[in-house]
């Protein structure tokens, strides 16, 4: 499915600055300084009310941990086909793409994802992106990459399933996540831990420890 309408494109430059996530200064991303007033510019050109926050705009910690284990320990992803679910701005798919993956898909259900390929180009990285719901799918990724997920409960009993049954089929299923309410923490594997620099208008600290774990 195609999600690159280019008044999205405009709409992502009018709005954001060119940065680079705290934890992970290699990638530059399209970033808005502030929650609150992106989150009302983005109801009014979807014309729309109550949508969620433009989570795309920001460099989740979950996210931000993921990109570096994966910039870290790129035999991770290299020579293999990745899934980046719930990509947001697109920084773990970057990461993968700028580790040496064979092929990348970053996948995302909200139609701003025109975000991924701003940042993709500005990286200097081919990706693939699709606002498709995966979620249930099995499409013979070697790898798939899921940063900061498990921050609602009918989200998280939809994934723990799906994520099972990829791992039980030979996917390497790989979770960032800074402490979410619904972590599954009994089926997984921790990897590494940071301390990952956030924003106060999105989180409770300025300094979030998050983790890398993997799935099983």
């Amino acid at each position: 499915m195609k999600c690159t309408p280019e008044r999205f494109a405009e709409f992502i430059h009018a709005n954001t600055a060119f940065s680079t996530p705290p934890h992970v200064p290699e990638i530059g991303l399209y970033l808005a300084d502030e929650a609150h007033d992106l989150w009302h510019r983005t109801e009014e050109e979807l014309a729309g009310i109550g949508l969620p926050p433009p989570f795309w705009a920001f460099a989740w910690a979950g996210g931000q941990g993921l990109a570096r284990y994966v910039l870290d320990n790129p035999d991770t992803v290299r020579g293999r086909k990745v899934l980046d679910f719930a990509t947001g701005s697109g920084l773990v798919a970057i990461a993968a793409a700028k580790a040496g993956a064979a092929h990348v898909l970053a996948a995302d259900i909200d139609p701003f994802c025109a975000a991924v390929r701003l940042n993709a180009d500005a990286n200097g990285v081919l990706l693939e992106f699709d606002c498709r719901d995966f979620v249930g799918e099995n499409n013979g990724f070697d790898v798939l990459l899921a940063g900061d997920v498990f921050y609602d409960r009918a989200f998280a009993e939809r994934l723990i399933p799906w994520f099972a049954q990829l791992s039980a089929t030979g996917t390497t299923v790989l979770v960032g996540d800074p402490g979410r309410s619904y972590l599954p923490r009994e089926r997984l594997t921790k990897l590494a831990e940071y301390q990952v620099p956030v924003t106060r208008a999105l989180e409770d600290a300025e300094v979030k420890r998050t983790t890398v774990w993997r799935f099983r």
